[in-house]
């Protein structure tokens, strides 16, 4: 079977093909594209345990918010309203049109982001909820920048169990790089304990999704025309373009030169040098969830940012 790969192959030439679609007319609404912008800072960023863990928090209620509404239909509010810590609720979630085997997957990933929530808001105090935008809307513009031209009919992660797969591909990986590379600068035992059993639940959700999406690699997205692998391919391309700091993002069929010790075209598990799993600093964090390539400048699953001090220092940067 024919195997694509050209997010990797040709990444440098990404932004010109970018800024030809915005040129076009066809750049999306909420702020997925290529900022002309200084050299990124790729380094570690000062912040207390419960600083860094707050900058994950943030990831934690996107998750919860997604999973329950795809689930269930509802979201945080209607199981432990007091984590939000008076957050606004969020925008455009809905329950999706789910298999038997998919539902209970998404259920259990459901409660266990609420488990989440809650670990952090016990061990280390909470933050409000930020305003989370979980539209097919917002998940249809990533979906655009990803194929380079808007789809018709616009991507609807809710549609379907492996559109949901799909949608759900972009959130557990983006929290658990940020774990890992938190874990360094943590300086108390009890937050390495909660960050580490975060870690290792948050690597299980996307190995899962990972997996599924892998049995069915050589399907078609329809009406897309575009395999899941692909699909995949092309959106960890947009993750590594708005991180701004490397290739630390793979799809589910790779080069061989990217797999598993250079031997395999197989990436069920993400993984770098030595196999061992890429990290990401909150500044990358939040240029990817933001849309932006820009932690100063918020939109995309988070119109008004996030919430801790980090994320709200990066948003009060001149």
């Amino acid at each position: 079977m024919a195997r694509v790969y050209l997010p990797f192959v040709f990444l440098g030439v990404v932004p010109v093909l970018l800024l030809g679609l915005a040129a076009a007319g066809v750049e999306p609404d909420h702020g997925y594209h290529v900022p002309v912008a200084p050299p990124p800072y790729c380094g570690p960023v000062p912040g207390s345990d419960a600083d860094l863990i707050h900058v994950a928090m943030n990831l934690e209620f996107l998750e919860a918010e997604f999973f329950l509404y795809g689930a269930f239909g509802k979201g945080l509010d209607s199981i432990a309203p007091y984590l939000a810590k008076g957050g606004p609720p969020p925008v455009g979630g809905q329950k999706a049109e789910l298999d038997h085997l998919v539902w209970s997957i998404i259920a259990e990933f459901a409660y266990e982001e609420v488990g989440h929530v809650r670990a952090i808001y016990e061990r280390v105090g909470g933050i409000p909820r930020p305003l989370l935008n979980i539209s097919k809307e917002s998940f249809a513009d990533v979906f655009d920048v990803a194929l380079g031209h808007k789809l018709v009919p616009p991507f609807d992660p809710y549609a379907s169990s492996i559109h949901y797969l799909l949608a759900s591909y972009l959130l557990p990986y983006v929290g658990l790089t940020g774990y890992v590379g938190a874990i360094p600068h943590l300086s108390n035992y009890t937050t390495k304990d909660l960050v580490g059993r975060l870690l290792g639940v948050e690597s299980g959700q996307d190995a899962v999704i990972r997996t599924l999406l892998y049995e069915r690699a050589f399907d078609k997205v329809e009406p897309y025309g575009v395999t899941v692998a692909e699909l995949t391919n092309k959106l960890s391309w947009v993750r590594n373009e708005l991180g701004k700091c490397g290739l630390k993002d793979k799809g589910v069929i790779v080069p061989k030169e990217l797999g598993p010790e250079g031997k395999l075209e197989t990436e069920v598990l993400s993984s770098g040098k030595n196999e061992l799993a890429y990290s990401r600093t909150p500044q990358e964090i939040f240029r990817i969830v933001y849309g932006s390539g820009n932690e100063h400048v918020p939109g995309g699953f988070y119109p008004h940012g996030g919430n801790g001090r980090i994320a709200r220092s990066f948003l009060y940067h001149p």
